[in-house]
């Protein structure tokens, strides 16, 4: 009778898994979806998804689940996509002859993946004294003079970086209005400046919320041509690379062989993320609010659960407002307590990937929207309804 019950339980486990696979599937499959689909150029994993599952970041779980796709990370234009109820999402395979899709366009994020980075402190950092025949200022093919890379050794290669940023959290209390927008952009000594270049939208209060790092952006890279010695106290830099100018105090990091992930997998947060902390602290291109494609700065990171590839939902944080009917249509709203406020709900805004992360603050690109997201809008799981 045992021998008889274990291949019984076999068989009834497998039907189980069966069944709760398929319910997966097809809760997550649009209605009204083709049955195939012809993967195109300029598709992403997401987009295609998107047209055909209610939850786009969960394409990795299910195509996963269908042993035709050997990796679903690797599907190029051309091939087929079978969407058919009981196919599940096979691929049948086209030419081949160009570059598998990703699920984001990296070349829209490349500048920020390579040329961004996010560090608790850049003062210890070797940095650019002078410049061959006394210039101001230096370009690629011409030669910078470095102090603190004592141990340099002719053929090592530096990324020249430059204080850009300092983050801080958001203050829910002060943010994010237009009027009285202040900067914490940095010049080259990580001093506060108004007359630089600014990358970043960055609407908080100087001087409120928690500290989550300097953010460095890459100029340029070099080849050291020869290092400290016989009575000279500065390594020779060739600038190898075209770039912006480099400027007295920029400062050096190693080359990073592989700065980023080129492929990701979205999933949502491993965590539960604190409301009052994990807030949008900036968009990319100095606007003050950013819609599908557009780069926003999050301020959570790696010690708060999140890595590359996590989702995650933007929300507007709901207003405190007067409730005139019950204190009076004739009282000032300044002069109301704060016992009647009415406190209105959060309003969904869309859902952000993750694509490069730091100890406390992270690049995410705008995947979908219905309205536009903004400084200081709140961060939640990609299935929050509230």
């Amino acid at each position: 009778m045992a021998t008889m019950l274990k291949p019984i339980r076999t068989v009834l486990t497998a039907a189980l898994l069966t069944v709760a696979t398929y319910g997966v599937a097809t809760a997550a499959m649009q209605a009204d979806h083709p049955d195939t689909y012809t993967v195109k150029k300029g598709d992403t994993l997401w987009d295609i998804a998107g047209r055909f599952l209610k939850k786009p970041w969960l394409w990795p779980e299910i195509w996963q689940a269908n042993p035709q796709v050997k990796n679903p990370h690797l599907i190029y234009p051309g091939d087929v996509l079978s969407l058919a109820y009981l196919d599940r999402v096979a691929v049948q395979e086209g030419p081949r002859e160009e570059a598998p899709i990703n699920a984001i366009p990296l070349a829209e994020i490349e500048p920020f993946l390579k040329n961004l980075r996010v560090v608790d402190e850049f003062e210890q950092l070797p940095y650019v004294v002078a410049f061959e025949e006394d210039r101001l200022r230096g370009v690629d093919g011409q030669v910078v003079y470095v102090r603190g890379l004592a141990d340099a050794q002719p053929g090592q290669r530096y990324a020249v970086v430059r204080p850009n940023q300092l983050n801080r959290s958001v203050d829910p209390d002060r943010c994010c209005e237009n009027s009285g927008r202040r900067s914490e952009v940095l010049d080259a000594r990580g001093h506060r400046s108004w007359g630089v270049e600014r990358l970043w939208s960055y609407q908080i209060p100087h001087g409120k919320g928690e500290f989550l790092g300097y953010e460095l952006e890459q100029i340029t890279t070099g080849t050291i041509s020869r290092g400290e010695g016989d009575d000279v106290e500065v390594s020779t830099l060739l600038i190898d690379q075209k770039g912006r100018e480099v400027r007295a105090g920029d400062r050096l990091i190693a080359v990073d062989a592989q700065p980023y992930d080129l492929q990701f997998m979205p999933h949502p947060p491993s965590q539960q993320l604190d409301y009052d902390k994990a807030r949008v602290i900036a968009v990319a291109d100095a606007v003050a609010t950013g819609g599908p494609r557009d780069v926003i700065a999050l301020s959570v990171g790696a010690q708060d659960g999140i890595d590359n590839g996590t989702v995650l939902s933007t929300w507007r944080v709901g207003s405190e407002e007067v409730d005139r009917v019950a204190v009076g249509y004739d009282r000032s709203p300044d002069a109301v307590g704060g016992g009647n406020h009415v406190r209105l709900p959060d309003e969904f805004s869309g859902h952000v990937l993750i694509f490069r992360t730091f100890d406390r603050v992270s690049y995410g690109l705008v995947m979908d929207a219905l309205r536009p997201t903004r400084l200081g809008y709140a961060l939640k799981h990609p299935d929050a309804t509230r």
